[in-house]
């Protein structure tokens, strides 16, 4: 199935929404763990592989395109240490989208290429 496009300038509140609604319809779920801007917050992305790992993906620019990498050289990662690498980039952030994605393939159902 082609990835939509969406328009990076969307407020992120719509991003997540959307995507939600895009994995679910397959049967994957997507939890917001915590909001952040409504508009223009960053989002931090835990897959939850369903085995014990996790990969944990941030959202940056390459050469004017958003790509996901991975947060840490450690990719996957052991769940609970994705799980605390994520809650203190929340306390570190305030507007940022903490998402996780449970999907033991480990797509991230998020506009974006993956990049290693």
């Amino acid at each position: 199935m082609p990835e939509p496009e969406f328009d990076t300038r969307l407020p992120a509140e719509l991003v997540v929404s959307a995507h939600i609604r895009l994995a679910a319809q397959q049967g994957v779920p997507i939890v917001v763990v915590r909001k952040g801007d409504p508009q223009g917050g960053a989002i931090l992305l835990k897959i939850n592989r369903l085995d014990g790992t996790a990969h944990l993906l941030t959202q940056v620019r390459a050469d004017s395109e958003l790509v996901w990498s991975p947060l840490q050289a450690l990719d996957p990662m052991p769940e609970a240490d994705a799980d605390s690498l994520m809650r203190r980039q929340g306390e570190f952030d305030p507007d940022l989208w903490l998402i996780e994605i449970e999907d033991r393939q480990g797509r991230h159902w998020f506009p974006g290429k993956r990049v290693t």
